[in-house]
């Protein structure tokens, strides 16, 4: 919570959830905590994304699934906003969600099958500035060199491995020659290599111990 002079004011949040009834179940929960402000509500990402880019928004809780560009994309949408508000997901506890959710980006994770005061107390936690993942072992995530790639880089690694040229590279990500060097230099670094050959090698070497990662385009 913010102070203004001496009086205490409440977290601004968003939600945003397909389900009209897990989103009508979130809403009397915040709008019942004096901790917190809720703005508005949506069943999409786009109507997420339309508000929060007019209204100012501390924190968001999104759905992982949420219709129709995914949680993914739309954090990555709002990690270019400069007042963009932190994001929770709110998901279920299962695969790899709380791991993708961090990889892209956001700044917690919540469980649906934790109580509801999980979630309140991870939402006032991020509005602070902390990052709350507490299904992650983020020691394990940060020795994984994949983790350390930004979406973009991810991308390219995965059009590297097709064997595509500096030039086709360009072509396929809608980027210039020069930004393709730009990220391909970044990407060799972060992994550790060379060169391409040892590039490519890195991306099936990864496959192959942990399996495919998730398409991110």
């Amino acid at each position: 919570m913010a102070t203004i002079g001496d009086k205490v004011s409440p977290i601004s949040v968003m939600l945003a959830d397909a389900n009209p009834l897990v989103l009508s179940a979130m809403s009397e929960i915040f709008e019942r905590d004096p901790r917190f402000s809720l703005v508005a509500t949506s069943a999409t990402a786009e109507g997420f994304l339309g508000t929060v880019m007019r209204v100012p928004i501390q924190v968001g809780v999104i759905d992982w699934n949420l219709p129709a560009l995914g949680g993914a994309k739309l954090i990555e949408v709002l990690r270019e906003q400069a007042n963009a508000p932190r994001l929770v997901v709110y998901a279920d506890a299962i695969g790899d969600t709380a791991r993708l959710a961090m990889a892209a980006g956001a700044a917690g994770f919540a469980p649906r099958s934790s109580p509801v005061e999980s979630l309140l107390d991870t939402c006032r936690d991020v509005a602070e500035g902390k990052m709350v993942f507490p299904y992650l072992d983020v020691r394990e995530l940060q020795k994984d060199p994949i983790e350390q790639l930004s979406r973009r880089e991810r991308t390219m690694l995965e059009a590297l491995s097709k064997g595509l040229t500096n030039r086709e590279l360009s072509n396929e990500l809608g980027i210039t020659i020069n930004t393709v060097k730009f990220h391909l230099s970044n990407l060799f670094e972060k992994l550790s290599v060379k060169n391409r050959a040892q590039a490519i090698a890195f991306y099936y070497s990864h496959r192959a111990k942990k399996g495919d990662f998730e398409p991110l385009e």
